[in-house]
């Protein structure tokens, strides 16, 4: 097996824990992928895996600008502050190690909810900004996966047209 077949193979399994990593916070998400396939790129050398790279490059920063937006925005117009955000993100951490599956959205909820009970000192505020804050984080997080496909689905295609061109 020469070193461009296995090569493709580990920046596959790099770019695919990329994409989960849109949607699993604990692992690397779009950076990943980009720097998989500038790898691959660097690789073949040919101008197919530049072609793929650039355009993924694009898709990847795309989907973090729009992630970026979608939740950025609605916390600036909820004025929730970022670190309801993070107290959510070590719960979700810690629920992760705690609940199997469902423990990084639960552990999210909950110290995102905890914090916004904290701060706002009533229960129905705090709901409702913490409802807020998940819908836009989840939504956030489905345009990034969303472009970290089409990235992932570009790079898939330069990798066939390399190896059927070979």
């Amino acid at each position: 097996m020469d070193a461009q077949i296995i090569w493709t193979i580990i920046c596959a399994v790099a770019i695919l824990v990329g994409v989960t990593g849109t949607i699993v916070p604990v692992l690397p998400g779009s950076l990943l992928i980009g720097v998989s396939v500038l790898v691959w790129a660097l690789v073949v050398g040919q101008p197919v895996g530049w072609v793929s790279f650039g355009i993924a490059v694009a898709f990847v920063g795309a989907g973090m600008l729009s992630s970026a937006v979608l939740t950025g925005r609605t916390m600036k117009a909820r004025a929730i502050p970022g670190r309801s955000v993070v107290a959510g993100l070590v719960l979700g951490v810690v629920g992760f190690f705690v609940i199997p599956v469902v423990g990084l959205l639960l552990g999210f909820a909950a110290g995102l909810f905890l914090s916004e009970f904290q701060r706002q000192k009533a229960f129905k505020p705090a709901i409702s900004s913490s409802l807020a804050a998940l819908k836009a984080t989840g939504l956030g997080m489905l345009a990034e996966f969303g472009f970290a496909s089409l990235a992932a689905g570009t790079w898939a295609t330069g990798a066939v047209l390399y190896f059927l061109n070979r």
